[in-house]
């Protein structure tokens, strides 16, 4: 009698799927809730980055950090995402692997057609529950910013916002700058 061999014994099923999507050649993928999406944002995303980013740059030199889009690993869900703007301290980024959220100053998502709903809510939820300090959502659909802080399990206890573009938004400590959103219309 031949038996069929068990392929899934012994197997961490998260493990061998963030391995797997950290070797797609060409492509920057996320896992969002266990699906494997590809980051394509248009140049019009692209833009409302920028606009963020270039506004912070100078504060994140200051602080010693380093902002990209580097990727976050949430370990024990099977959640793998790549962030639009991540402000990490400059020492951690240098480790080359994936961080944690709570080893961020700051997260900041910008919503697209095809995935607002994943930012607004999955991601917000998600980055509260690994502890991630501060998540700035520039929402392109509803022309607003929100800021979301003191995370928690259930989620974050404090927004602040929305705040419609075209207006200046102060970002806290350790920022304590004013983002001008005018340039995000």
């Amino acid at each position: 009698m031949t038996s069929t061999p068990d392929y899934g014994q012994g197997i961490d099923a998260e493990r061998a799927l963030k391995f797997a999507v950290q070797h797609i050649r060409g492509d920057r993928v996320e896992i969002i809730e266990g699906i494997i999406e590809a980051v394509s944002p248009t140049w019009v995303h692209e833009r409302a980055a920028k606009v963020v980013r270039r506004q912070i740059e100078d504060r994140v030199d200051e602080l010693g950090c380093v902002e990209g889009s580097g990727n976050l690993d949430l370990p024990g869900s099977s959640n793998w995402y790549v962030p639009d703007i991540t402000v990490v301290p400059e020492d951690l980024a240098r480790g080359g692997g994936a961080l944690l959220p709570d080893q961020t100053l700051l997260i900041v998502e910008v919503t697209s057609e095809s995935n607002a709903d994943t930012d607004r809510i999955v991601k917000r939820r998600r980055y509260a529950e690994y502890g991630a300090p501060l998540y700035l959502l520039v929402d392109r659909m509803e022309k607003s910013l929100t800021l979301f802080s003191e995370p928690g399990q259930l989620g974050y206890t404090r927004a602040d916002g929305p705040h419609p573009f075209g207006t200046t938004f102060h970002l806290p400590t350790p920022f304590s700058i004013g983002i001008n959103t005018t340039g995000l219309l």
